[in-house]
């Protein structure tokens, strides 16, 4: 199975990686300041699960793309994605299945129109990982997980059929069922992580031992759900136990990437995680003072960058 890797940056570098490192047959699509990097340092993997340099990664560039592949894993920000459906299109025939592991859902969307319903699963990974200053990819906590599915429920044979090579890469990736449920939770609870972390400039226990703090993310989960409901996928129960209790623990250090992009005075998906709730509230006449007050917040900081 030919698998080609969107990018080679954090989670394209860890996921493709560590499929490379167990023999599949992966390439890594990057622009060419990431092709002499690799080149020259190889992948190099700092991570609880063990540390690897990969020499010399196969990798291509979007002018130099004419080959089709089984697999798209694409990993790219949510704003960087149309510069990046103009690089892999050439990559994708008739049989190419796109795994998409962007934030939100509004690249479902772009994607569908572009290259047809059936090419586009579903996709989400649950990792927390960064590019150092070396440019080498560094995982900052034990958890590991990559699923994907058909958007419309259930299996199918190709589904299968990646399953038994992602498995390979022993970093949990696995098939779902119902991984559209499973992207809304994960939505639900990013926009929350990154909303709250992001407009108060601090850290998840931070947060809770300020006054009004532990009320505030909760209702911001709560108005995430609402919206999340109002779209046929209401969250689960053990869901809603295990990021209550992520949201509430006191002294965590939690914060979310955006936050730490924020930081770093880096761009921002501010409109795909936040911005794209708060239009499918509006549509569901769903109340989000929150949420509005975030993305304000949010688009205050991009006016401000820019």
């Amino acid at each position: 199975m030919r698998i080609l890797v969107v990018g080679a940056g954090a989670i394209g570098g860890y996921f493709g990686g560590r499929l490379l490192l167990a023999g599949q047959d992966v390439t890594f699509l990057v622009r060419p300041k990431r092709a002499g990097e690799l080149a020259s340092a190889g992948l190099v993997i700092k991570s609880p699960h063990g540390d690897v340099v990969l020499k010399n990664p196969p990798t291509v560039q979007a002018d130099q793309l004419t080959d089709k592949f089984d697999v798209v894993l694409l990993s790219c920000k949510a704003f960087d994605l149309d510069d990046a459906i103009a690089s892999f299109a050439p990559a994708v025939g008739p049989g190419t299945a796109i795994i998409p592991l962007l934030n939100g859902m509004r690249h479902l969307d772009v994607l569908e129109a572009k290259f047809g319903a059936d090419a586009v699963l579903g996709g989400q990974c649950k990792i927390a990982v960064t590019l150092n200053e070396a440019r080498e990819v560094v995982q900052l906590a034990p958890m590991q997980s990559l699923s994907f599915g058909e958007r419309k429920g259930g299996s199918s044979d190709r589904v299968k059929a990646i399953a038994e090579v992602m498995a390979t890469g022993k970093f949990d990736g696995v098939a779902s069922a119902t991984i559209m449920q499973d992207m809304w939770e994960k939505w639900i609870f990013l926009a929350t992580i990154a909303g709250a972390t992001s407009a108060m400039r601090a850290a998840v226990g931070d947060i809770v031992a300020a006054p009004g703090g532990r009320d505030f993310i909760l209702g911001v989960r709560d108005e995430c759900s609402a919206v999340a409901s109002a779209n046929g996928f209401t969250p689960r129960t053990p869901f809603l136990e295990s990021s209550g209790a992520m949201l509430t623990a006191e002294g965590s250090k939690m914060t979310a990437s955006m936050y730490r992009d924020i930081l770093n005075n880096a761009p921002i998906e501010a409109d795909q995680i936040i911005g794209d709730l708060i239009a499918r509230a509006d549509a569901a006449k769903a109340p989000v003072p929150r949420l509005r007050m975030i993305y304000t917040h949010l688009k205050a900081y991009e006016a401000q960058r820019d």
